[in-house]
């Protein structure tokens, strides 16, 4: 199995249009607001820290290049070629590495963890951005990945950013700047239910080990010059023994 033509051909589109300097896509807002916050959550989970780390749907590698500086070895990972070039742009010397990866994909994902080994995985936004029929296969992907020992930090938006993105969107003035482009190219955020997260990553053999509420800090800023941010879970998620073989 693998993505749609069209929802890859969403995600390329995307990011070849992304303008290259930093902050200008609304998710990608500096690490000490996002990756650094998490990090805080995610390391003391670890069950292993020495493993490797895959950022799966890097983008343009901004959290990627924080969690290299922090751990031994970081890939990050992306569906699109353009976001992996553009990351690549982002960071000529290192020492992060970047790959195209298409997590719905079981024999690169598999081919993956036979070159890396058993992995901790950081992903944000990635299942509520897929497609409804990927939702399942990514969640199997970060099973394979993380194998028995590594474990997954998921950051997702919580069902209450949809009605914000409506909210904004709907302004007089329609769309802000940096929302434009996330309708434009038909990637549809916020349309996943709380409860499926766990659904999803239990039917791929994994416990949720702890969660909690986090709002996700943007790009893009109100009127009065607010930072918008928006309403988000996050799981830490590992193979279903280590909770004693449930959530």
């Amino acid at each position: 199995m693998s993505v749609t033509s069209r929802y890859l051909g969403a995600w390329e589109g995307f990011w070849r249009d992304a303008p290259d300097e930093p902050g200008a896509v609304i998710w990608d807002a500096e690490a000490a607001l996002v990756a650094e916050r998490h990090l805080a959550l995610f390391r003391p989970g670890l069950a292993d820290p020495e493993l490797p780390v895959v950022d799966l749907g890097c983008g343009s590698g901004t959290q990627t290049r924080f969690l290299a500086g922090r751990f031994g070895r970081v890939l990050g990972v992306d569906l699109s070629e353009a976001a992996v070039a553009l990351a690549r742009r982002n960071d000529p010397a290192g020492p992060a590495e970047y790959a195209r990866l298409d997590a719905t994909d079981a024999g690169a994902v598999r081919a993956l963890h036979d070159r890396l080994g058993d992995v901790n995985l950081y992903l944000r936004g990635v299942i509520h951005q897929s497609d409804p029929a990927d939702r399942g296969p990514v969640a199997e992907a970060v099973a394979v990945l993380a194998g028995r020992r590594g474990r997954a930090f998921v950051v997702e938006l919580a069902e209450a950013a949809k009605r914000v993105l409506a909210d904004l969107a709907g302004g007089p003035a329609g769309p802000p700047p940096k929302l434009r482009p996330v309708f434009a190219h038909g990637l549809a955020p916020a349309e996943v239910a709380d409860a499926a997260f766990a659904e999803l990553f239990g039917a791929a053999g994994l416990a949720v080990l702890g969660s909690g509420d986090m709002p996700l800090a943007t790009t893009e800023f109100t009127a009065d010059g607010a930072r918008i941010e928006l309403p988000a879970r996050w799981l830490l998620v590992g193979a279903s023994e280590e909770a004693g073989g449930g959530a």
